[in-house]
């Protein structure tokens, strides 16, 4: 080589070009709070369900049995004996009750619950839903349902809302911190967003502070300054902004042509003829338009709506260039 020291000057400039480039992109991209990415484990809502009697239906319940022997069982808790032939009413519909118990509920919260017609009940407006106990997976009643069913004025009658209809009867225990420490759970999994969570968390606290487990999990450890006042770190760590990362995807749907896709989601060199439409990327020969090598999806699907492109070309375009290998991204077609 004639001359290394100027090669090595330009392999210089190229590399410190890229990092630039990298560094700019990561600029650019919107910070977010953490809490609004993940969560800390211990911090999580529970599944309740029951089975229950809705009454005061204008004729439009059950007309199994179901619900009256449902109705017969709950009589005789009150000393009275009913026959399931004495019981044959219109005006009652069993029904499916569940909820949903927030995190950190207390006993005599009220919580919304959903009501659903369990049999041949035509409509539940205007009923009334009868003391339902509500069990989560462990078997234990946490809640208790109660109260006037609010059916919507869609086509759908045979479910409903009790607004407030279950008041918390127990408990669930949350463990934020073991052994010191605390662990954040990503929503969206990715190996280079928890690292950054990794490496705001060690800026802000201190080096050695943070460490990331796998792709949606980072743990921390809570400094000292905080041992009695873990909902003040929590709350700190809650406000930290990080740059989440997310894999390349393009969404579209068919029948609208409306095209969702992460930033700068790339396309490889190629030609493209689809039907009277042709588009080169990256080529020298185009009969109606052209795009630069190594094209965005957004430029592509922008020059394909300029020259009239319907959603089904859309769908068939970006068909073809995920098999070929020159969508570089995940596709999803609605």
């Amino acid at each position: 080589m004639k001359n290394p020291g100027k090669f090595l000057l330009l392999m210089l400039i190229l590399l410190s070009s890229l990092c630039v480039s990298q560094d700019a992109a990561l600029a650019e991209a919107p910070r977010v709070r953490l809490k609004d990415i993940a969560r800390v484990r211990g911090v999580r809502a529970n599944q309740l369900m029951g089975r229950g009697i809705v009454v005061g239906l204008d004729g439009t319940g059950d007309k199994l049995l179901l619900s009256a022997q449902m109705i017969a069982n709950m009589l005789s808790a009150f000393n009275t004996s009913f026959s399931r032939q004495d019981l044959k009413t219109k005006n009652v519909a069993a029904v499916m009750v569940t909820a949903t118990l927030p995190p950190f509920s207390r006993s005599g919260d009220q919580i919304d619950v959903s009501v659903a017609s369990l049999a041949d009940a035509k409509s539940l407006r205007g009923g009334i839903l009868l003391t339902t106990p509500l069990v989560a997976a462990d078997g234990n009643v946490y809640a208790v349902a109660q109260g006037p069913v609010t059916v919507g004025e869609g086509s759908v009658l045979t479910a409903g809302l009790v607004p407030g209809g279950a008041i918390v009867e127990r408990e669930v225990p949350s463990q934020l911190v073991t052994d010191g420490r605390i662990s954040v759970i990503l929503d969206k999994k990715d190996f280079t967003t928890a690292n950054r969570v990794k490496a705001a968390v060690n800026t802000r606290f201190g080096e050695g502070r943070a460490k990331a487990l796998d792709s949606g999990t980072v743990d921390i450890e809570v400094p000292v300054s905080f041992r009695d006042n873990v909902v003040g770190f929590i709350s700190s760590l809650e406000d930290l902004l990080v740059v989440p990362d997310s894999q390349a995807r393009v969404v579209l749907n068919e029948r609208t042509g409306t095209v969702v896709m992460g930033q700068n989601v790339r396309i490889s060199s190629v030609a493209i003829s689809h039907g009277t439409l042709t588009v080169t990327v990256g080529g020298g020969n185009q009969r109606v338009l052209s795009l630069d090598s190594a094209g965005t999806v957004d430029e592509l699907v922008g020059a394909l709506n300029a020259v009239g492109a319907t959603p089904r070309d859309l769908v068939a375009i970006m068909q073809a260039l995920q098999r070929v290998g020159a969508l570089h991204a995940d596709l999803n077609i609605m």
